[in-house]
C-alpha cells in the first residue's frame, strides 16, 4: 500500500516539472533541470516512507517518474493547441 501511495506522489510531483520542461527547447540547461529538480523529493519519498530502494520499487517510481513528467508535458500541449483554436 504505502509504495502505492508513494508512486501516485512521484506521479503527481511530477506533472508540473513536465510542463515546464515543454516550454524549452531539448537538451538546453532548463529541459536538463526540470527533469533533474524532483529527484531529491523522490529520495526524501523512498526515505520516509521506509520503501526503501528495493529493486523491485524502481519499475514503478521510474515510471511514474517519467510518466508524470510525459503526461504534463501533453496537458501543456494539448492547453495551447485549445487555446490557439479560440
Amino acid at each position: 500500500m504505502k509504495l502505492l501511495l508513494v508512486t501516485l506522489l512521484v506521479f503527481l510531483i511530477n506533472l508540473p516539472f513536465g510542463a515546464l520542461r515543454a516550454k524549452h527547447k531539448k537538451f538546453t540547461l532548463m529541459w536538463w533541470i526540470y527533469i533533474h529538480i524532483p529527484v531529491p523529493f523522490v529520495i526524501l519519498l523512498r526515505i520516509y516512507s521506509d520503501i526503501g530502494f528495493a529493486l523491485y520499487t524502481y519499475p514503478l517510481l521510474v515510471g511514474a517518474f517519467f510518466g508524470g513528467q510525459l503526461i504534463g508535458r501533453k496537458y501543456l500541449a494539448r492547453k495551447k493547441d485549445s487555446s490557439n483554436k479560440a
